[in-house]
């Protein structure tokens, strides 16, 4: 099984905390759409013949494609590549975009997941994050995706926000569970120097939580998920029972997926590519019949270490035995007394030779995968 990840890059505005790659000027808007579907034909054979069960269109926002272009997108996708039928296909929208009109117009065309990035309920929040939306919008839209019919909704939430205290959280988490949603994915804020709130910093006219402050609100979050019944199958993303994303969990157990538009990246276990974050730079190559990607190719230490990165972050864990026999390292071996130390602190469990962070230690996920990391 395998995956297409489409990067529509047009945004409305820019919120201060992303350095995704997108646009706010709309110009280049169809013809970048219409390169999309042509690559798609250039990279038809990418995934040699194997079976698509999860379409996913990210950004950017993707809530600002009309009918037609989604369409040429969907009937692309499905006139060249063999297309699961219970396919996944999620986009990405945002509170704005989601008129009962627009709903309808997704529906129709396939979509049966959505992804809305609430981010926040509380105004000044949304206001610091320069997002299109207000926290009405954000209940609002929720309650009319499930009145069009969705099902299968994931909303974003940000945590992290500079706050006296935990109560816009607790209040955040209160109203977000009211809902009734099936997936939740939850981040910290992320302070990145090429944004808005980056350069603030910089110049002393932001100042970012304390790391405390924000472990604080994840372990919040951990106990508002557990009591609410929502499973934690990956550190930021949480679901019920059957709700996991078919996109996220394939990125993380590995599985190969093609990704098209500026920016996109694709993987096929041996390989990454990464197209050019510039969208008249694509275009322009995709007209002239140019594949316009870097190509790096992954050692077994590579891939070894990608597949460390990615599994231990999930409830499925890493599979010891998979990068033995798979990348040729002895995972269990080289880090017999490291394994022992992280049991020891109840950071990590290791099970039919399954290695699994405990809720302690996914706090130092990353650093513990640093130190398991192969050479």
């Amino acid at each position: 099984m395998a995956g297409i990840y489409l990067h529509i890059p047009f945004c409305k505005q820019a919120c201060h905390y992303c350095d995704f790659h997108f646009s706010t000027s709309m110009g280049l808007k169809e013809q970048t759409v219409q390169a999309i579907a042509r690559e798609l034909e250039l990279r038809q054979a990418y995934l040699q013949g194997q079976p698509v069960e999860s379409i996913y269109f990210g950004g950017g926002t993707p809530s600002l494609l009309n009918q037609t272009e989604l369409q040429l997108l969907l009937e692309t996708v499905n006139r060249l590549f063999i297309v699961s039928a219970d396919v996944e296909i999620t986009l990405e929208a945002n509170p704005d975009d989601l008129t009962p009109a627009k709903l309808q117009m997704l529906k129709e065309a396939g979509v049966n997941r959505l992804s809305i990035g609430l981010q926040s309920f509380h105004e000044p929040h949304l206001q610091l994050m320069n997002r299109a939306h207000n926290a009405t919008e954000s209940l609002q839209c929720v309650k009319d995706a499930q009145a069009a019919g969705f099902d299968n909704i994931t909303v974003d939430l940000i945590y992290g926000i500079p706050a006296p205290d935990h109560s816009v959280w607790h209040n955040d988490l209160k109203k977000l569970f009211s809902l009734g949603v099936q997936h939740v994915s939850c981040y910290a804020l992320t302070i990145e120097p090429d944004t808005a709130l980056g350069r603030w910093s910089k110049k002393g006219k932001f100042t970012p939580s304390e790391d405390e402050f924000t472990a604080q609100q994840f372990e919040i979050l951990l106990e508002q998920m557990h009591r609410n019944e929502f499973v934690q199958y990956e550190i930021s993303n949480f679901c019920l029972p059957g709700y996991e994303s078919r996109h996220n969990s394939n990125y993380w157990r590995g599985i190969h997926y093609l990704g098209v538009g500026p920016s996109a990246h694709s993987f096929n276990g041996p390989s990454r590519q990464f197209n050019v974050a510039h969208n008249k730079k694509y275009v322009d190559a995709i007209q002239q019949g140019k594949l316009p990607f870097e190509l790096e190719e992954l050692t077994l230490a590579e891939q070894a270490n990608d597949y460390l990165l990615t599994s231990l972050r999930t409830i499925w864990g890493c599979d010891l035995n998979r990068i033995r026999e798979e990348y040729d390292y002895d995972i269990a071996l080289l880090h017999m007394e490291y394994l022992r130390g992280l049991e020891e602190k109840e950071l990590a469990t290791v099970k039919d030779n399954v290695l699994h962070l405990t809720d302690k230690g996914k706090l130092l996920a990353d650093q513990i995968t640093l130190d398991l990391f192969v050479e």
